[in-house]
């Protein structure tokens, strides 16, 4: 007979971007003994810190993080190598002792691991970096001829768009949730989180976002991953003498707010998910983390 693997206990804490998930994360991990790993397509690039709202040197002396800048600024990195790299932090976590607990909000990354993706390969390297030539609307028009099905993919994400390509529109195989996982999420209605978004923005900005990113530009260029994300893409005009200080502000806030959406429209779908409105009860937490942990080692 084949004894199937051992699943440890896996906590994670999904939602929208500033809503608390990180403080959240940072609670459980101290009340039960616990290791964070950051499930984010942007924290995990060294050097684009303040943009990212990443945990700061204090909370990470406080609690051990991991997939925390774990690539330079303008490498590639996708899905099916956090999934490796999150399994493995999840054996490493429990074999210390310590309850893994994932925090973030890039659904993707969350959903493989917990769901096990079986990513398809990727195609050979010259048609990776044909594919990587072409620009947005390039990569839609390529898409939309082959008539691929784009629901559920960030059409703005140029990685997602070639990588749709890539796999001819087939989308990574699921399996079902894995065992001994407990699913949390905090939601917001729109208009707190505008606030909480304006409120984050302002922070970044008087933190020195501007020269953070006038930094990356001058060292990598604008092609580079690392000034696509959100926080950095919007200075380029900036930079170029076409938009004013409080544009780029507002764009920031604008395109936050639209990936906001497009989190809670990933989130949403899970029915697994118990879910939370700020200020979280913390006595509701602990009685279902202490039941699911209580329930699920042995």
């Amino acid at each position: 007979m084949v004894m199937e693997e051992y699943m440890p206990p896996l906590v994670c804490i999904v939602g929208q971007t500033a809503t608390g998930k990180s403080a959240l994360g940072l609670k459980v991990a101290q009340q039960w003994n616990g290791e964070i790993i950051c499930a984010d397509s942007w924290t995990v690039r060294r050097g684009i810190d303040i943009g990212t709202a990443k945990p700061t040197v204090k909370e990470q002396q406080l609690i051990p993080h991991h997939l925390l800048d774990i690539i330079d600024p303008d490498a590639t990195f996708n899905a099916a190598l956090f999934k490796s790299r999150a399994n493995q932090a999840i054996k490493d976590i429990t074999a210390r002792g310590k309850l893994p607990i994932m925090v973030g909000g890039t659904g993707l990354y969350v959903d493989s691991v917990i769901y096990d993706y079986d990513f398809a390969p990727v195609t050979d390297r010259q048609e990776r970096t044909r594919l990587d030539s072409l620009s947005l609307s390039e990569l839609s028009a390529q898409i939309k001829k082959a008539g691929l099905d784009t629901s559920g993919v960030d059409m703005r994400n140029k990685r997602r768009l070639v990588r749709l390509i890539e796999s001819n529109g087939t989308h990574p195989g699921k399996q079902s949730l894995r065992q001994r996982t407990l699913l949390l999420g905090i939601h917001i209605d729109k208009t707190s989180l505008r606030e909480l978004v304006t409120r984050r923005t302002d922070n970044m900005l008087a933190s020195g976002l501007e020269d953070e990113v006038r930094q990356l530009a001058k060292r990598y260029g604008w092609g580079h991953e690392a000034l696509k994300g959100i926080g950095y893409a919007q200075w380029n005009a900036y930079f170029l003498g076409s938009a004013s200080h409080d544009e780029v502000r507002q764009k920031i806030i604008r395109d936050t707010m639209d990936l906001a959406k497009r989190q809670q429209t990933w989130f949403q779908r899970n029915k697994s998910i118990q879910w939370f409105t700020p200020p979280v009860d913390w006595a509701e937490v602990v009685d279902i983390v202490t039941t699911f942990l209580n329930n699920n080692i042995p």
